[in-house]
C-alpha cells in the first residue's frame, strides 16, 4: 500500500528535487539529514511523552524518503553506493522510533507489556531485511511476508499518534502486539522460501 504511496510522492517531489540539485544539494546529504531527524525526533520527543509531535516530524520525513533517490535519478548519479546508504541508514531510523518507545514505556508510559512488544518490533524490524539481504547475497530471494516495512512503519506512527492526540494507550500495544506476530511470521515464510529454494536446487 505504502509502496504505491511512495511511487506517487516521487512525481510529486520532483520540482523539489530539481531545485535542491539546482543548489547543489546532494542526494546523500538528503538521506543523512532525513535519518538524523528521524533518530532525534524519536529518541527525544517519544522518551519525553511527546507522541503527537515525534510523530507528526517523523512522518514528513517519512514520506520524504525517496526525495533522494528522485535527485539521483535526475542527476543521472543512482549508484549501488546511494541504495546501500538509504538501506542502512533506513535501520537507523527504524530502530530509534521503536527504541523511543520503548524508553517512553519504561519510562512515563510506564507499561512493561507494550515495552516489551515495542523491543519485540526493534528486534524482528532487523530480522526481516536482514533474512533477505542474506538470501539475496547467496542468490536467492525472498521477497515475502506480510509485514513490508512501510506498512510496518504506517502502522506504528499511526497508533502512536492516536495515542498522542488521547486514544487510550491500549491502541498502540494492540498494534504492537499484531507488529510483532505479522513480523515473526513474515521471518518464518522468508525462511520457507531460502528453504524451498535449497531444495529445488539440490
Amino acid at each position: 500500500m505504502l509502496n504505491r504511496l511512495r511511487t506517487v510522492m516521487a512525481r510529486i517531489f520532483t520540482p523539489l528535487a530539481d531545485m535542491l540539485l539546482k543548489r547543489g544539494v546532494s542526494p546523500d546529504a538528503v538521506t543523512i539529514t532525513g535519518t538524523v531527524a528521524v533518530v532525534v525526533a524519536a529518541l527525544w520527543l517519544y522518551p519525553t511523552g511527546h507522541l503527537l509531535a515525534g510523530t507528526l516530524i517523523i512522518s514528513v520525513f517519512v514520506l520524504t524518503d525517496s526525495l533522494d533517490g528522485v535527485m539521483a535519478r535526475r542527476a543521472g548519479r543512482s549508484s549501488a553506493w546511494g541504495a546501500f546508504l538509504d538501506s542502512t541508514l533506513d535501520r537507523f531510523g527504524d530502530a530509534a522510533i521503536f527504541s523511543g518507545l520503548v524508553l517512553w514505556f519504561f519510562g512515563g508510559g510506564d507499561d512493561w507489556l507494550s515495552a516489551v512488544l515495542a523491543l519485540a518490533c526493534l528486534v524482528l524490524g532487523s530480522v526481516v531485511p536482514y533474512a533477505r539481504a542474506r538470501a539475496e547475497g547467496l542468490g536467492m530471494t525472498a521477497q515475502v511476508g506480510i509485514a513490508e516495512r512501510a506498512d510496518r512503519l504506517a502502522a506504528v506512527l499511526v497508533a502512536t499518534a492516536a495515542v498522542g492526540v488521547g486514544l487510550p494507550d491500549v491502541v498502540l500495544t494492540v498494534v504492537l502486539g499484531l507488529l510483532t506476530v505479522a513480523s515473526a511470521v513474515t521471518v518464518v515464510q522468508r525462511m520457507a522460501t531460502v528453504r524451498r529454494q535449497v531444495r529445488d536446487a539440490a
